[in-house]
C-alpha cells in the first residue's frame, strides 16, 4: 500500500520530532535530533516507504511507538534511534557494523533484534503458547527489543480501532491478549498490560466490553459517592498521625471485571469488588515499611479486615519488584473495599515498572524465561541516576532451542537435539519410521542437529525399523525409552519369529526337541541369554540347518550315539559325483530379443550363466543363440568385434531347472576343513555336489567346487555360507 504521506500525517510527524527534541536530556541529544529529521526526509524522499496492511504509515507510527517506550518504559536513546532507523527501513541499505559505527553498537543489536523477531513472524507461528513467548525473548536477545514490540503492540491497538480490516485487527487482537498483555505483565509494565487486555477484549468481544463499560458508567455515580463515604474517615486519621498522602479509588479494568463474571460464572452485579482504594504515601525510603505498617493498623482499626485476603509483597516483594500491602475491610453498608497500601516510589514500579533501573542477570538453562524476566531490575540505589541498558545483552537458551512444525506449533527441545528427537516427541511410530527430514526446505538426515527458529518436516517409510546405533544420536530422554522399548518389541518379535522357524526345522527334519538339550547347546555355543541366541537367529548370523545339526550332536553325545566320525585336513582330497544326472532341460523361460519366447538357445560354457544372472544373447554363425553373463569375460570382445549381432535376454519364468556353477574356495588348511564345507553343501535343499578338487601346501589350501542349484539367490546364500567356515578365507564363483 504506497500512499503519499497526507498534510496531517506530516504535521504530526513535526509534532512528534518536537516532542523527541523537549524530552528528558538523558533521551536525545541536539545532535541525535538533527540525525532522526535527516533520516526521515531521506525516507520519504525515497518513496520506498510502504503502508502497513492497516494503511498506517511506518515512520509516524515509529515515532509514536518511540515516545510510548520514553512515558511508559524508560528506554532511552539507543531504543530511540533503532526504532526511527527501523521504520525509516535505512537499515536495508546498511550492513551491522556500518550502523554500529554511524549510530552505536546498541543500536545495531538491537536493529538485528527487530530484524530476527521479523524473520520469525513469516514463518506463520501459532502464537498461543509459553514456547512461542520464549522463543520470541531469545531471539530478541536484548531486554530492550521485547519493550520496543510491547510498546509497537500498544500503539497499534490504539491506531486499528475504526479500521475496516476485520480479520488482520483479530489477528493482532488475539496475540496482544496471549503475548504481549503476559510480557508486559511479567515486566511489571502494569499500565500498558492493562491497556492490551482492555483493546484485545474491545476487539475481540465488542458486546461483553461494551457491556461492562456502560455498566461501570452507570455506576461511577454511586461508586464514587460510596468511595467518598470509604476514605473520609481514613483520610482524617492518617492526616492526625502526621501522615502525607494521596488517596485514590482505582475501578478494576473491563478485562479483569470479565475474566471474574467467566470464573465466578455470574452477571456484572455479581461482582462485589469493582474497585480498590489505594493510598500512596510521601515517604522517605529509610521509613516506608514502618509507615506502611502504621496505616494499616489504623485502618484495620476502623473497619474489620478479613485475614484470609491478605497479601503481604513489603516483607517479601514479589519477584518483578512489585511492593504494596493489600487487605480487604469491610466497610459501611456491609461491603468489602480492596485497600492497597503504597508508597510513591512501590506505585511507580507497580505502574510503569523499572524499566529505567535494568540491571542485566544471566540466567540460563530451563527455568532461564520467568527467572530471567522476574529479576531483570533491581531496587533503586540512593542517589542513582537513571542507567542505560547498552551494555547488557541476553544470553538466554543456551542450553534449549524452539523449533517449529509445519503448522506452526512451537517445541522445546535440549541443545543438541536432532531430527529423530523431533519425530519421536510428535510420536512413536513416526520416530520409529523416520528416514531423515527437511529442514527450513532442506533435506537433512536423521542425525541433523536442531537450531532455534528452524520449521522441521518428518519424513518418513513404512520399511524403516528403529536402530540400536540410533540410542547414540537423539538427545531428550524420550526418544530414548521410545527407541529402547521399540528395539526390545522388535527383539522380541523377531526372536518369537525364529523360535518358530527353527521348531519348524526340526520338524521338517523329524528330530524331537528338547528344552533341556537346546538349553545345553545355547551355553554350549557362547550365549549368556536365550534371546541373544533367537536374536542371531533372526538376523541371519546363525543357520537355522548349522543349528539342527549341532543339535542333533549335543543330543547323540549325551544319549551315547555319536558316531565315530573321521576328520581329515584338505591335503590332496577330491571328490566326484558320477552318478548325478549332469545336463538338465531348461525349464526356465528367457525372453530375447523383442519379447520373442521358444526360441532355442544354449548357455555359454565360458561363463555359466544361471537363473537370475543379467544376461545378453549372441547370435552364433549358425544362427542359434548363446546366452552370455552381462559379466562374461568375453563379452567386451564381442561387443566391440559383433556389436550387431548382440540380442536383449531376461529371465522371465521359473522352471524347475538347475545350472552347474564352479567356485574356488582358497583358506588355511585345518582338520576337519572338508568336513565342514560338504557339511554345508549337503544340508542345503536343493543343491546337489558334483565335484570337490582340493590342493594343500604349506598350510594353505585351493579348492575347485562344482555343485548344482537353481538361481543367483541360492548361489548367493551358499557362498555366504561358505564364507562362514573357519580358515576359508576366500569364496568366487568362476
Amino acid at each position: 500500500m504506497n500512499i503519499p504521506i497526507t498534510d496531517i500525517e506530516r504535521n504530526e510527524l513535526a509534532e512528534r520530532i518536537e516532542a523527541l527534541g523537549c524530552a528528558d536530556g538523558q533521551v536525545l541529544q541536539a545532535d541525535d535530533i538533527l540525525q532522526i529529521r535527516t533520516l526521515i526526509s531521506q525516507a520519504l524522499d525515497s518513496d520506498l516507504i510502504q503502508r502497513d496492511i492497516f494503511g498506517l504509515h511506518p515512520i509516524l507510527f515509529g515515532l509514536q511507538t518511540a515516545q510510548i517506550t520514553i512515558e511508559e518504559t524508560g528506554l532511552r536513546r539507543d531504543g530511540v534511534m533503532a526504532i526511527i532507523l527501523y521504520s525509516c527501513q535505512t537499515y536495508k541499505d546498511l550492513t551491522y557494523e556500518e550502523i554500529g559505527r554511524q549510530y552505536g553498537d546498541s543500536v545495531a543489536h538491537i536493529i538485528r533484534g527487530l530484524i530476527r523477531i521479523q524473520e520469525l513472524y513469516k514463518k506463520n507461528p501459532v502464537v498461543e503458547s509459553e514456547n512461542f513467548r520464549n522463543l520470541l525473548i531469545s531471539f530478541a536477545e536484548d531486554m530492550r527489543v521485547i519493550l520496543i514490540m510491547i510498546a509497537d503492540r500498544v500503539n497499534l491497538m490504539r491506531q486499528i480501532r475504526d479500521t475496516d480490516r476485520d480479520e488482520a485487527r483479530h489477528r493482532v487482537s488475539e496475540e496482544a491478549s496471549y503475548l504481549y498483555a503476559p510480557l508486559a505483565h511479567k515486566l511489571g509494565l502494569y499500565k500498558l498490560k492493562s491497556e492490551l487486555e482492555d483493546l484485545s477484549l474491545k476487539y475481540l468481544e465488542h458486546d461483553a466490553y461494551y457491556l461492562i463499560k456502560e455498566k461501570l458508567n452507570a455506576t461511577k455515580r454511586a461508586r464514587d459517592a460510596y468511595i467518598d463515604r470509604f476514605i473520609g474517615p481514613i483520610d482524617q486519621k492518617l492526616r492526625e498521625a502526621g501522615l502525607k498522602f494521596h488517596m485514590k479509588g482505582r475501578t478494576k479494568s473491563i478485562h479483569s471485571i470479565w475474566q471474574k463474571m467467566k470464573k465466578q460464572k455470574c452477571g456484572f452485579e455479581g461482582i462485589y469488588d469493582l474497585f480498590a482504594i489505594r493510598i500512596i504515601l510521601d515517604s522517605p525510603l529509610e521509613k516506608e515499611k514502618m509507615q506502611c505498617w502504621q496505616t494499616y493498623s489504623i485502618i484495620t482499626d476502623m473497619y474489620q479486615p478479613n485475614p484470609k485476603r491478605m497479601r503481604d509483597w513489603l516483607s517479601v516483594p514479589k519477584s518483578n519488584g512489585y511492593e504494596s500491602l493489600h487487605i480487604t475491610v469491610l466497610g459501611p453498608e456491609n461491603k468489602w473495599v480492596e485497600v492497597q497500601i503504597r508508597t510513591e516510589r512501590m506505585d511507580e514500579i507497580a505502574e510503569r515498572g523499572l524499566a529505567a533501573h535494568w540491571r542485566y542477570k544471566g540466567v540460563k538453562g530451563e527455568s532461564g524465561i520467568d527467572e530471567w524476566l522476574n529479576n531483570i531490575r533491581a531496587a533503586l540505589e540512593s542517589n542513582d541516576d537513571m542507567q542505560m541498558m547498552d551494555q547488557f545483552k541476553m544470553d538466554l537458551y543456551e542450553d534449549e532451542v524452539f523449533v517449529f512444525t509445519p503448522k506452526g506449533d512451537l517445541l522445546k527441545f535440549p541443545k543438541g537435539a536432532t531430527v529423530l528427537d523431533f519425530a519421536y516427541h510428535i510420536h512413536s511410530n513416526v520416530g520409529n519410521r523416520c528416514v531423515g527430514g527437511r529442514i527450513n526446505d532442506k533435506m537433512v538426515p536423521v542425525r541433523e542437529q536442531l537450531h532455534s527458529g528452524d520449521q522441521v518436516e518428518i519424513l518418513t517409510s513404512n520399511n524403516q525399523r528403529p536402530k540400536q546405533d540410533w540410542l547414540h544420536i537423539v538427545k531428550t530422554s524420550r526418544a530414548k525409552s521410545k527407541i529402547r522399548l521399540a528395539l526390545k518389541e522388535t527383539q522380541v518379535k523377531d526372536g518369537l519369529y525364529a523360535k518358530e522357524m527353527l521348531e519348524r526345522r526340526f520338524k521338517n527334519r523329524k528330530v524331537e526337541m528338547n528344552e533341556a538339550t537346546l538349553n545345553h547347546l545355547i551355553k554350549k555355543m557362547g550365549f549368556k541369554e536365550t534371546r541373544d541366541f533367537y536374536k542371531q537367529l533372526a538376523e541371519s548370523k546363525l543357520d537355522f540347518n548349522e543349528v539342527v545339526e549341532k543339535y542333533i550332536e549335543v543330543y547323540d553325545f549325551e544319549h551315547g550315539n555319536a558316531p565315530v566320525v573321521p576328520t581329515r585336513s584338505a591335503e590332496e582330497f577330491s571328490y566326484e559325483n558320477p552318478d548325478e544326472e549332469i545336463g538338465r532341460k531348461n525349464e526356465d523361460v528367457l525372453v530375447i530379443d523383442r519379447n520373442l519366447k521358444g526360441i532355442d538357445y544354449q548357455l555359454a560354457k565360458c561363463c555359466h550363466p544361471i537363473y537370475g544372472d543379467p544376461i545378453f544373447g549372441f547370435v552364433t554363425v549358425s544362427g542359434g543363440i548363446k546366452v552370455h553373463r552381462t559379466d562374461c569375460p568375453n563379452a567386451p570382445a564381442l561387443r566391440e568385434r559383433f556389436g550387431y549381432r548382440i540380442v536383449k535376454a531376461k529371465w522371465s519364468g521359473k522352471g524347475t531347472s538347475q545350472y552347474s556353477i564352479t567356485l574356488r574356495v582358497v583358506g588355511n588348511d585345518d582338520i576337519g576343513i572338508v568336513n565342514n564345507i560338504t557339511s554345508i553343501i549337503s544340508k542345503e535343499e536343493k543343491i546337489i555336489m558334483r565335484s570337490i578338487n582340493i590342493d594343500s601346501h604349506d598350510g594353505l589350501f585351493g579348492g575347485i567346487l562344482e555343485v548344482m542349484l537353481e538361481d543367483t539367490s541360492k548361489l548367493d546364500q551358499l557362498i555366504k555360507k561358505l564364507r562362514t567356515v573357519r580358515g576359508v578365507k576366500q569364496v568366487e564363483r568362476l
